[in-house]
């Protein structure tokens, strides 16, 4: 897999409440963003660290694009998934590989982390871009 750090939005960062990664400007052109210069790229969201609560808390994971690098003006959602209960997200964990979905992208894009039913008391995830997602899948060993 290639990763371009510039292509980064979060490299095991550690979520105890709902927070927003670095964002990467796409910069300001026309709404309609060629992004991967007509290659398609992959969203790729891991676990790094295992969620842990003291509850039944929950993570749900989004790609937005804003007009402001805080994307709190009024974010397009392109990309979202369904809470996902802290048990499920232990280390090794892909929560998304997935390409990136067309369509009218704002000047800013980031990863939004939603906590639910939190806060967590530990966890830490990468999210990022990528022309050549991993097609393997790490197995148990059989013994």
């Amino acid at each position: 897999m290639i990763l371009d750090e510039r292509n980064e939005f979060s490299d095991a960062l550690a979520v105890t409440a709902s927070v927003i990664s670095d964002v990467i400007d796409l910069g300001a052109a026309p709404t309609l963003q060629d992004i991967g210069n007509g290659e398609p790229l992959y969203l790729v969201i891991s676990v790094d660290e295992q969620a842990t609560a003291a509850g039944a808390a929950t993570v749900a994971f989004s790609l937005e694009s804003d007009s402001t690098a805080d994307l709190a003006t009024s974010a397009t959602v392109h990309f979202t998934t369904p809470a996902i209960g802290k048990a499920t997200l232990a280390p090794g964990y892909v929560v998304a590989a997935v390409a990136l979905p067309h369509g009218s992208y704002e000047r800013y894009l980031g990863v939004r982390y939603t906590v639910a039913t939190g806060p967590l008391t530990a966890g830490k995830f990468s999210a990022f871009l990528t022309p050549t997602p991993a097609k393997w899948t790490a197995l148990p060993d059989a013994l």
